[in-house]
């Protein structure tokens, strides 16, 4: 009976408490046994419970008063928004969990409004009430300001020791409204999430919205065209308990025969042979990457393993995207797209622990659209695909809209910092004692340190939220570094040209610091084309040659010198410059 479900998800900035009340809603509903309890539960991976935050979202079906409550754990990083928005799809209500010692973030209102855009109800949770640094009232007044709501529908939590968390199960099962009734419709369910399992194949997060999926129904992907069987359909407890059928207004998984998540990616319908629907249900969206960098192995004999390992990995990660890459310094590896930089982190720290490879990555950059003079567009995705400048009309770069919520007294310095990224401050509004500083750059400024030095800047107490907006035309260029006189494809920057003459001494200066010296004088260039706009020295190490010499004539000495200083010519013109992998990241580090 759907009368008798409610499908709910937590929603919260990173680290206010959400997968924490999600372990006191498990242990308070008895869905987890005492001795099997430990602490954020849903977050599976290694690096999930390290990092604090949640990266795969995982559901949990659990019983409450005779009522099936169904739990989505979203992620709540801005780079798997879309995942975020699709869980939501999957729900009829949502639980709003606020810090009350930090107050509403950027993140908390990214999401408020994915909720309101999905039409759900709102249950507004404040946590961690048992700390010395809460401002019930304070924060109260935000929430308040924030949904339009009464003091009266406010909880107040404490996730850790329990308190008040069965009054939001309570709350769940009064005011979230039951799922809608159509099960004689044609067969229509949300994928939420999909991943690869190494024994089963793909299996599917779904909600059914009209119809069923049984036991051995043969079932297809409306967006991806995919066919394949249901091997095996169930719920999560956060265990999976396999059963006959999942019906209209229940979530479950599907396990299928399908190989790879590519077929079953997020957001797409999935609908069976015996009721086909035709209708795909809304909100698709074929997702694109937008940060790539290069991924090269320390010693080139492991490239095969690097290879299989990223391959094994998009098996789960739909939206990973690759292509082998061929650098003349760094030799074979693979060019990796991804969703945004805390993405990139992931899957670095994933290839290297649970593959274990040494890798060397380069400095990320975003994609480009070029209009070639003969019309023809392109898409390169680093600044080395870039062609002859005399053939390109103009290059268009990704334009980000952002938000950036902080206290007040640190406004000056981050509109400062925006306006230093070339970015464009469109609006400024207040929250209390907080400002919403809404803003639109391109999204390449951003890419290296923005996050850390927005911390910097605001004290730790800024967050940021943002999504892609647009391509624009701008004056771009790529600035290229030669070592030695040869240039070195992998250290290649597009910027614009306001920027690059400052751009390229600054990373001059930094290779300066990371390549070694050595027995001749190595110069450090920039150029963009063929005009240098940027130099610096590595000078030789000098060996005393003259030791042995006492005495005599002063001739003597400069003969010595001068078979030095031809030997230190011919070594120029044959030797080679040992290039470190730090060089290769040096856009990443700050000083």
């Amino acid at each position: 009976m759907s009368s008798n479900i409610r499908n709910f998800c937590i929603i919260a900035h990173i680290d206010h408490g959400k997968s924490t009340l999600a372990d006191r809603l498990m242990e308070m509903t008895n869905t987890v046994q005492k001795r099997d309890m430990k602490s954020q539960l849903l977050d599976s991976m290694d690096l999930e419970r390290e990092k604090g935050i949640t990266i795969k979202l995982a559901p949990v079906h659990m019983q409450y008063k005779g009522i099936d409550l169904n739990l989505i754990d979203t992620p709540g990083h801005v780079d798997f928004s879309y995942e975020v928005s699709r869980s939501l799809e999957a729900c009829e209500g949502a639980v709003l969990v606020v810090d009350a010692s930090q107050g509403i973030q950027a993140q908390t209102l990214a999401n408020v409004y994915l909720a309101l855009a999905a039409d759900l109800t709102i249950i507004p949770v404040l946590n961690k009430i048992d700390l010395p640094a809460s401002d019930v009232a304070k924060v109260s007044k935000e929430v308040i300001n924030l949904l339009g709501c009464d003091e009266a529908d406010i909880i107040k939590i404490s996730a850790k020791t329990g308190q008040g968390v069965s009054e939001v199960l309570d709350a769940i099962t009064e005011r979230i409204e039951p799922p809608k009734s159509t099960p004689n419709e044609p067969t229509r369910a949300l994928i939420f999430d999909s991943y690869y399992d190494d024994y089963r194949g793909v299996i599917l997060y779904t909600r059914v919205f009209d119809g069923s999926i049984k036991k051995g129904d043969e079932i297809q992907m409306l967006a991806t065209g995919a066919t394949g069987i249901a091997l095996e359909v169930g719920t999560l407890s956060p265990t999976m308990k396999s059963g006959v059928e999942i019906a209209n207004g229940q979530i479950g998984y599907v396990v299928t025969n399908l190989k790879t998540t590519r077929d079953a990616r997020v957001g797409d319908t999935v609908t069976v042979k015996r009721a086909t629907a035709s209708d795909p249900l809304p909100g698709y969206k074929d997702i694109k990457p937008f940060v790539y960098a290069g991924f090269f192995p320390v010693s080139n004999q492991d490239y095969q393993e690097l290879k299989d390992a990223v391959e094994k990995l998009s098996l789960s990660d739909s939206a990973l995207q690759f292509e082998p890459e061929n650098s003349p310094v760094l030799g074979f590896g693979v060019r990796i797209g991804f969703l945004g930089l805390l993405h990139m982190d992931i899957v670095r720290e994933r290839l290297e622990r649970e593959y274990n490879l040494d890798l060397v990555i380069t400095n990320p950059s975003t994609d480009y659209q070029v209009k070639l003079a003969d019309g023809t567009d392109l898409d390169i995705k680093s600044a080395a695909d870039l062609p002859d400048a005399s053939k390109i009309e103009e290059i268009r770069e990704p334009w980000i809209k952002g938000e950036i919520v902080v206290p007040q007294t640190y406004v000056g310095g981050v509109i400062q910092l925006i306006v230093s990224k070339r970015g464009l401050q469109s609006n400024l509004s207040y929250i209390d004692e907080r400002a919403l500083i809404s803003f639109e750059a391109p999204l390449a400024n951003l890419l290296t340190d923005f996050y850390d030095q927005l911390k910097s800047v605001t004290s730790g107490y800024g967050s940021f939220n943002y999504e892609l907006d647009e391509y624009r035309v701008e004056d771009l260029v790529r600035v290229d570094f030669y070592v030695a006189g040869e240039i070195v494809d992998a250290l290649s920057i597009m910027t614009h040209r306001s920027e690059a003459q400052a751009l390229g001494r600054e990373v001059t200066a930094k290779l300066k610091d990371v390549i070694p010296r050595q027995n001749f004088k190595v110069a450090l260039q920039a150029a963009i084309g063929a005009r240098f706009i940027a130099r610096e020295d590595l000078s030789a190490y000098r060996k005393d040659v003259t030791t042995g010499l006492y005495g005599g004539d002063v001739s003597r000495k400069k003969k010595v010198l001068a078979k030095q200083a031809k030997g230190k010519k011919r070594m120029k013109r044959f030797g080679k410059v040992d290039i470190p992998s730090e060089a290769f990241t040096v856009m990443l580090k700050r000083d």
